[in-house]
C-alpha cells in the first residue's frame, strides 16, 4: 500500500500501487466501455480503476500534468510508470499479455500521429459514442476494484 501524502492537492488516502490503476471518465460511454472490456479480458483481476471524477482521479489527473476540467485522455499507472493518450491503451493492453500485446505494434507510429489520432476520437467521444449524465452505477464486479 501506498500512503498518499496529505497535501491540498491529494486526497489523504491508500491505494494499492503494485497493481495497475486506470483512471478514465466516468461519464463518457466509450471511457466505460473500455474499463468493461478490461474486467472482461483481466483473468488474474489485477487492474484497478478510478473515475477520474473522484477525488483520487482528479489528484492523479493532476499529479501527472492532466487538466482536470476536461478529461480528453485517460491515465494508465503500471508499475510506477504513467501512460496516457494511446500509449495508455498499449500499456493496459500488453499488461494483459498475448494476444492482446500484439497492440504494441501501434507504438511504430510516430508519437505525434499516435496523440493526433487520440485527440480526434477524444474530442469528439460524446458525439460519436453519448455521454452519461453522471458516473453510473457500477457493477458488483467494478465495485469490487475501484478505487478513489
Amino acid at each position: 500500500m501506498i500512503d498518499l501524502p496529505e497535501r491540498p492537492d491529494f486526497p489523504s488516502q491508500a491505494y494499492d500501487a503494485s497493481q495497475p490503476l486506470i483512471v478514465f471518465d466516468g461519464v463518457c460511454v466509450f471511457c466505460s466501455g473500455f474499463v468493461q472490456l478490461i474486467l472482461r479480458l483481466d483473468r488474474e483481476k489485477r487492474f484497478r480503476f478510478a473515475t477520474a471524477q473522484s477525488p483520487l482521479g482528479e489528484a492523479l489527473f493532476r499529479r501527472h500534468g492532466l487538466p482536470t476540467d476536461d478529461y480528453d485522455s485517460n491515465l494508465a499507472i503500471i508499475d510506477g510508470a504513467a501512460f496516457t493518450k494511446l500509449d495508455s491503451f498499449v500499456a493496459v493492453m500488453a499488461a494483459l499479455g498475448w494476444p492482446w500485446r500484439a497492440a504494441k505494434a501501434l507504438l511504430i507510429l510516430p508519437r505525434p500521429l499516435r496523440d493526433w489520432l487520440y485527440d480526434r476520437v477524444a474530442r469528439n467521444r460524446y458525439a460519436l459514442f453519448g455521454r452519461k449524465d453522471s458516473c453510473e452505477i457500477p457493477s458488483a464486479e467494478l465495485r469490487q476494484r475501484l478505487v478513489g
